[in-house]
């Protein structure tokens, strides 16, 4: 080899910018180099009989462009390793641990034993505060696009479960001392499991101590209203509806949908509170009129009046003092009110000859206090008098009540349960109290005997003294249940009432804001936001609503300048075939309360369409038709509020008493709520 051959690299070449050169072959065959600068030229490499040349040297003024530019992205490197990738493993990390942590405390609350609720709490707070100290070291995230939105988002969940931490401590320390009574005493506890208590001797001293837990409920509720104020700032929207087949979106929304129900309960449960002494006479006897509204012939409080009670409460302890059918109530009653046009059309019978209300139809208004009192105003000149208060009742109270103590017997009438009558497909207790209810035909006085009745239908003497010795067996039954049973009975009476099973109207004027804000009065709401109350009576077609379901869908359209149009869809099924007794063809008015105001544009369905009309504060539109057995009918409103939206859209549904749960889906541009209607509800959509 020559020594020409050898390649020559000059180490000044490296500094200047690299060029690539090839030779010719001429240049080659004449052994020639490139005359060159010695600091920007080195010699060719030859390879494959071909020659090229690499010149790497930079000017300084690049070299120092060069090094800026590269260490500037080696510390961007640096930053994101130390300060994102760091920081996010070990968030990750925490975040297991908090979340086996949350699996503890919901484990602890599943055991019903508020001990362990309590230190899992307390190891929940723990693992929550290393998560929140992780978390804050991406920080600095929240200012950029897009992903500050996710991070501002936690801090504010984190914020919330502070709060909730420091509620649900307050909580717990309250309630203590009824941990047996809502069923968190725990299997170890001597109290709950002796026997040695009934339901009752806890009801006393919950009497007694009622007013202790009174100024824990403002603390609480402060403390929940803060966390409520930190989950209000989440935007759902961001979410998407899945991930690798997990649901985010729903999931994320029903827990702020909980957390905003269990905030409602405690904010508005104070004035309840106050007024639970007077409510079960710790300090004076009431009297309370019982009302039983049959649900399963639907009526607007809650179902058809078919019986009523008149019973005492002291310190607590129920005692009913008469009974009677509302039918014999309304045989002492000269109907002096006009009832409705479509009474005449519907109900037939009595009201065609003379179109005046009779007490048992008086639950006309929506609204339970409203409703009762017209029915109380009447109802004196039929020797209804000296009372402090009205409470509805249906027969899912009774279903609920029965589910917890089992059979019981009624003496002169037989046992009575809850478990599923083949005969009906409903609880047995509701077949033999639609048994006794099933009294048709009028009776028919004799003219010279006075008091004689010469003839009445079937079941007319059993059918007004089975309210009162029912009711006193159910009653006398649950209060002399064991402890343990307690937990059971107070979910129960939970279940009845917030599920719109049970309505108050009382004349204390603090009793009645009481029961006014916990919900619980049965009355048509004002809302400033979008607002549905859909509120059916079965004007008579027997027990049907035994059988008859109803979807309830809203599709909701925004336009640009924040215009909203509404297209409501009512859709009702009856699966059973007639009997002729409890199924029957079902004549059905419907009224939909909406926003005062709203504009119908448009209404299908409906054989008789009503007319559009304000009441209660709300516009409503109506209309009838009769749903058959097997069959089906659909009722299609179109209308446009009276108001515009701007970032949020807001909605307020309003169950109706008595019904049972109803199948609500609502559509915001791409956004779809899907549930089963319990109670009263709420709903909030990003536009």
């Amino acid at each position: 080899m020559q020594e020409n051959d050898i390649p020559q690299i000059n180490p000044q070449s490296i500094l200047d910018p690299p060029q690539i050169k090839l030779n010719t072959a001429a240049e080659e065959g004449a052994g020639n180099m490139v005359e060159s600068n010695p600091r920007k030229m080195i010699k060719p490499i030859k390879f494959g009989g071909r020659g090229f040349k690499l010149n790497f040297a930079m000017s300084p003024k690049k070299k120092k462009i060069f090094l800026g530019v590269g260490g500037f992205l080696l510390l961007i490197v640096i930053f994101l390793v130390v300060f994102g990738l760091i920081p996010a493993l070990n968030i990750y990390n925490k975040g297991k641990t908090l979340a086996d942590s949350a699996k503890k405390v919901q484990a602890a609350v599943d055991s019903q034993d508020i001990n362990v609720v309590e230190s899992q709490l307390q190891s929940f707070k723990g693992d929550l505060k290393d998560f929140d100290s992780a978390f804050m070291r991406l920080s600095w995230t929240k200012v950029l696009p897009w992903v500050g939105g996710y991070w501002r988002d936690g801090e504010a969940g984190l914020n919330a479960a502070g709060y909730g931490i420091e509620a649900a401590e307050i909580v717990i320390e309250t309630v203590k001392p009824y941990a047996d009574i809502v069923g968190f005493a725990g299997p170890d506890s001597n109290t709950a499991q002796s026997g040695e208590d009934t339901a009752n001797d806890r009801i006393e001293f919950l009497v007694e101590t009622v007013a202790s837990v009174i100024p824990n409920i403002d603390k609480i509720s402060e403390k929940a209203k803060l966390a409520q104020s930190e989950i209000d700032k989440i935007n759902v929207g961001h979410y998407p509806e899945e991930f690798r087949g997990m649901k985010v979106r729903s999931k994320l929304r029903e827990v702020i949908d909980l957390s905003n129900e269990a905030t409602n309960y405690v904010s508005q449960s104070k004035k309840l509170l106050e007024a639970t002494p007077y409510l079960i006479g710790a300090d004076d006897t009431r009297t309370y009129l019982l009302i039983f509204q049959n649900d399963k012939e639907l009526r607007p409080t809650g179902g058809f009046i078919t019986a009523y009670s008149i019973v005492n409460v002291s310190d607590g302890k129920f005692e009913p003092v008469i009974s009677s059918d509302i039918y014999n109530l309304d045989n002492n009653y000269t109907p002096s009110i006009k009832s409705p046009d479509i009474f005449a059309d519907y109900l037939q019978g009595i009201y065609v000859a003379n179109p005046k209300f009779r007490l048992r139809d008086m639950n006309w208004s929506p609204d339970f206090r409203d409703s009762m009192e017209t029915f109380l105003a009447e109802a004196k000149k039929a020797g209804i008098q000296d009372i402090d208060g009205v409470i509805g009742v249906d027969t899912q109270v009774v279903v609920n009540i029965l589910d917890v103590i089992g059979q019981i017997g009624v003496p002169g009438f037989g046992n009575f349960s809850s478990e599923n009558d083949p005969k009906c497909d409903c609880p047995q207790v509701v077949y033999e109290l639609e048994s006794f209810a099933d009294v048709e035909g009028p009776v028919v006085w004799s003219e010279n005997e006075p008091g004689k009745i010469v003839f009445a239908p079937e079941n007319y003497d059993n059918r007004k003294k089975i309210v009162g010795p029912l009711m006193n067996s159910i009653l006398s039954n649950a209060l002399g249940q064991p402890m343990e049973k307690l937990p059971g009975l107070f979910e129960a009476a939970w279940k009845s009432v917030t599920e719109k099973h049970v309505a108050f109207y009382l004349f204390d004027e603090n009793a009645q804001a009481g029961v006014e804000e916990f919900g619980i009065a049965g009355r048509i709401e004002d809302y400033d936001g979008d607002y549905l109350h859909v509120n059916d009576a079965n004007l008579g077609g027997r027990k049907s609503n035994l059988y008859v379901t109803q979807e309830v869908d809203q599709q909701v359209d925004i336009a640009k300048d924040g215009t909203v149009t509404k297209t409501l869809t009512l859709s009702y099924k009856n699966p059973q075939s007639y009997d002729g007794w409890l199924n029957s063809v079902m004549p059905n008015w419907a009224r939909v309360y909406v926003p005062k105001g709203s504009e119908l544009i448009s209404v299908e369905g409906f054989e008789d369409q009503g007319e559009t009309y304000e009441d209660l504060g709300k516009t409503v539109f109506s209309g009838g038709f009769k749903l058959r057995p097997e069959g089906a009918a659909k009722i299609t409103i179109k209308y446009k509020l009276p108001f515009k939206v701007d970032d949020q859209y807001k909605l307020f549904v309003q169950k109706q008493l008595g019904k049972d749960k109803p199948l609500y889906t609502i559509t915001v541009g791409k956004q779809r709520e899907d549930l089963f209607l319990k109670t009263d509800k709420e709903f909030k959509f990003s536009i």
